[in-house]
């Protein structure tokens, strides 16, 4: 298990924030924390401990007037800290070369692909053209209904029809470098990981994968090494002390690199 580091930003901060809140009408969302630093400063603090395979994720979509700001943030980091991060939000073929270029070393997709409740395999082969499947990470968050998970789209406010189980991840591992899997339900409520999510990706996951959510202690980081038995990564966000949670960064370092 490694540890990945993210930055998210949210109107023109770096933000952690409640995730099932997030509201594109009004730029909205529930907030657990805002930090004073830009993202370029906490990408050159992740090069600094030598963490490769974050994540830059922009809340924000194309038509909000935080955008831009949104946007310049993001790509400071990625200059900041060349090839050491990925990037996700509104990602499609004729935007995404402009993020490699810029230093990324993968694409994060989601509402490109997942497009009106179906994984659409034209688009998907799209941005495998554009960027080639070594530098795609695919986001297959997902929220739990009717007791299946559902991979969610369009900043985890829309249901697809997509049951994230063994023959999806199994199917779309043949895209892509990675995974990217938020647990929305508990995603920056550091309540506690979900476990039944964490169990399927370390069942089913053959290709690096990260989870995302709830993370809040270090049971919580044992819990998630013996269910994703050791191979599924890990990213925490609000119970970071770096985000003002009661996690310390150094202490987490030291934990997975025992």
């Amino acid at each position: 298990m490694k540890f990945r580091p993210c930055i998210d930003i949210h109107n023109g901060q770096v933000k952690q924030i409640v995730g099932g809140s997030l509201c594109d009408v009004g730029n909205q969302a529930k907030e657990n924390f805002v930090s004073e630093q830009t993202a370029a400063f906490f990408a050159n603090l992740y090069q600094d401990k030598g963490l490769k395979g974050g994540h830059i994720i922009l809340l924000n979509p194309a038509s909000s007037e935080f955008y831009q700001k949104t946007k310049e943030q993001a790509i400071k980091a990625l200059k900041a800290y060349p090839g050491g991060l990925q990037i996700g939000g509104g990602i499609t073929p004729e935007n995404a070369g402009e993020y490699l270029d810029a230093g990324a070393s993968h694409v994060i997709v989601t509402s490109y692909v997942f497009k009106d409740g179906m994984i659409h395999y034209e688009r998907l082969g799209e941005m495998v053209r554009a960027v080639s499947k070594k530098r795609l990470v695919l986001d297959l968050s997902c929220r739990k209904k009717d007791g299946l998970y559902y991979i969610v789209t369009d900043r985890w406010q829309k249901y697809t029809d997509v049951v994230l189980n063994q023959k999806t991840i199994e199917e779309l591992a043949g895209y892509c470098d990675e995974f990217l899997i938020h647990a929305v339900d508990v995603e920056g409520k550091a309540s506690g990981i979900e476990r039944e999510l964490a169990a399927l990706l370390g069942d089913t996951c053959k290709i690096p994968t990260t989870y995302a959510g709830g993370v809040h202690s270090f049971e919580d980081l044992e819990g998630l090494k013996e269910l994703g038995k050791n191979h599924i990564d890990v990213t925490i966000g609000s119970a970071l002390d770096l985000f003002g949670g009661n996690m310390k960064f150094e202490d987490v370092l030291n934990y997975v690199n025992q």
